[in-house]
């Protein structure tokens, strides 16, 4: 090697160091620029745990509060976590059902919308989505943001061959992951959508071996020392485990900085660092923008959004100040009821032994023992319970309930000044209402999450990717697609309202009795009829089936193989089904697209066929 490359790698080892100081130095200003938010959010953890004597110091530490008199009560009466509890309750009835629908009745746009439904499906059934949606609506309730961070993972999916060195090469999976406030870090806090951030960092604790095997990289010890842990501003339960002390985690913060596009960068920037050491340097991986752009994968799902600002509000930040009353209310009365119980004695000074009757108090039978030419020591008159104990207590108690949108009825089953079947539904519809704000957060998120799964598997998907899929008709359907067909394009994504079976039975039952389910002649037809017992549980029953659904999958399979061979009619095929099927395919701009002739030729003569058996 000669000197002027020797020159050249210096620089760029020189270059790949400075640039790793850059990054962990633009991380530190984040996290000191977010630190009294996350200070907000360590608080909330400490409520719903049921730690709830701490506050936030002026230095920004939780501190714990100290008692002002050592006989002072310190019970904890947690109403946060069973607010918190019933709330997440609601919004899980409540999640809506992400569905797709064409953007117009051509019928490549219906074509493309039933591929988009099928992967979204396929993909959600693999990753667990409900599972990740629920972990990211519970961070959202008690910090009031939380995110999705959507990637493909290459070593996911089926395993399509080997490499010369032996391992293994996987077809590739998108990857949708929870992600808690605590790890994000963007660079405005006023910016109130990801669209509007110029960069965004995701900070995450890792052990060393991880920064090896996945980078390559080995991370000396010196490098990662506790004074970059002890900067990470991630709870030490988050990190290092419950009941787990820093110094016992060998770890090191891995840091990934994504920059947007811009005039500087058109395909925008991804910089990985951790220890000193620059890991990754390149564009954004993923092409997950409306215009099929390189774009930031991290959606953003509020509680209760804020203007102005980046992260949201928590329920929990309102319900504080009610739980620290509610808690003193509580113990100031169970105080007031030891004094009526246990009673305070006056006694004169000298008449009594005053260290035994501390010691052993007023017991049942006791002998009480003065000096005689004193005064008898006498139980002080305390009074009965004020009844300002019992209103405040009551006033505290519905301003959980006001605070929260949950009610009592939500969170007790019990309504207890409305008995009508009318009122109590009132009641509820007006518990879903209040929490409206949070829901269309939460609608909005899996919209867009939706939409950057398609986009990913449009990316990686290749030329002919497996899928493994349930149809209408039950029937597991094993096929190919094209990751050139998926288009957002020519979707839209709609959400459903939830609803729960039993509200769908009555439902299907009103439309029944209100004559919609029937046709002009009074009948119901066999299609409506294998819905409805579908619903009702009863759908797998052989004799309940309608096998027109079963004729229409055949015939659509057949559209496919006779693009490349002959096949013949059979006798138990429902041949006017077949011919409508095979026409309607010959019609639509999808076959008129591929332009294949000789296919045609085989559908026509396949569909004669037909209509001569139907003949016969």
């Amino acid at each position: 090697m000669d000197r002027e490359e020797l020159a050249k790698e210096k620089a760029e080892v020189k270059r790949k160091k400075a640039l790793a100081a850059e990054i962990e130095e633009d991380f530190e200003r984040r996290r000191i620029a977010r630190k009294p938010l996350e200070n907000g959010w360590r608080l909330n953890m400490c409520f719903l745990s049921g730690d709830q004597y701490c506050d936030v110091s002026p230095y920004g530490d939780i501190v714990a509060e100290e008692k002002k008199f050592y006989w002072q009560a310190r019970r904890v009466f947690n109403h946060i976590a069973p607010t918190v509890d019933a709330r997440m309750s609601k919004l899980v009835n409540l999640r809506p059902a992400l569905k797709v629908r064409a953007f117009s009745d051509e019928d490549g746009d219906i074509q493309a919308a039933k591929l988009a439904s099928g992967v979204l499906e396929y993909a959600q059934d693999r990753i667990d989505f409900s599972e990740v949606v629920s972990k990211v609506t519970l961070w959202a309730e008690v910090c009031g943001s939380a995110f999705y961070k959507v990637t493909w993972n290459e070593q996911g999916g089926r395993m399509i061959g080997k490499r010369e060195d032996g391992s293994a090469i996987f077809e590739g999976e998108v990857c949708v992951s929870s992600l808690s406030p605590f790890e994000i870090f963007p660079d405005r806090l006023d910016a109130e959508n990801i669209e509007e951030l110029r960069s965004i960092i995701h900070a995450q604790a890792v052990p060393r071996g991880y920064i090896f095997e996945k980078f390559g990289v080995a991370i000396p010890e010196q490098e990662h020392a506790q004074k970059g842990l002890n900067t990470y501003s991630q709870p030490a339960n988050d990190l290092f485990g419950a009941g787990a002390k820093e110094e016992e985690f060998d770890g090191v913060i891995l840091i990934e900085r994504y920059t947007s596009p811009n005039a500087e960068f058109p395909q925008g920037k991804l910089e990985i660092a951790a220890g000193g050491e620059l890991l990754y340097e390149g564009v954004l991986p993923y092409l997950c923008g409306d215009k099929n752009e390189r774009a930031l994968p991290f959606v953003k799902q509020d509680c209760m959004r804020l203007p102005g600002a980046f992260f949201g509000c928590s329920i929990i930040d309102r319900l504080i100040p009610v739980q620290r009353a509610y808690n003193a209310v509580r113990n100031r009365k169970h105080e007031f009821l030891n004094r009526l119980a246990l009673g305070i004695v006056a006694v004169e000074d000298g008449s009594v032994d005053s260290d035994d009757l501390i010691e052993e108090g007023l017991a049942p039978g006791k002998v009480l023992v003065y000096r005689q030419g004193s005064k008898a020591p006498e139980v002080l008159e305390i009074g009965g319970m004020p009844d300002e104990f019992a209103k405040e207590e009551e006033w505290l108690e519905k301003e959980f309930s006001f605070i929260s949108g949950v009610s009592d009825l939500s969170q007790s089953s019990t309504a207890q000044s409305v008995t009508s079947a009318t009122g109590l539904q009132l009641l509820l519809s007006q518990d879903d209402s209040r929490l409206s704000a949070t829901v269309d957060s939460m609608e909005r998120a899996m919209k867009e999450v939706g939409k950057q799964i398609l986009r990913l598997y449009r990316q990686f998907a290749g030329a002919a990717r497996l899928m493994t899929l349930t149809g209408e008709n039950k029937k597991t359907q094993i096929f190919y697609f094209n990751a050139n067909q998926l288009s957002t394009a020519d979707i839209k994504f709609v959400s459903e309202e939830a609803a729960s079976p039993s509200e769908k039975k009555q439902t299907l039952l009103k439309l029944f009795e209100a004559g919609l389910f029937t046709d002009e002649d009074g009948k119901i037809s066999k299609a409506h009829k294998n819905r409805i017992l579908d619903a009702f549980g009863y759908g797998n029953e052989e004799n309940a089936r309608d096998i027109s659904a079963l004729h229409l999958a055949r015939a659509a399979e057949e559209n496919i193989k006779l693009l490349k061979q002959d096949l013949q009619a059979e006798e138990f095929d429902d041949h006017e089904l077949h011919i409508l099927e095979h026409t309607r395919y010959l019609l639509s701009s999808a076959f008129e697209a591929g332009g294949n002739e000789d296919g045609k030729q085989r559908i026509v003569e396949h569909m004669r066929k037909h209509k001569a058996m139907k003949n016969q």
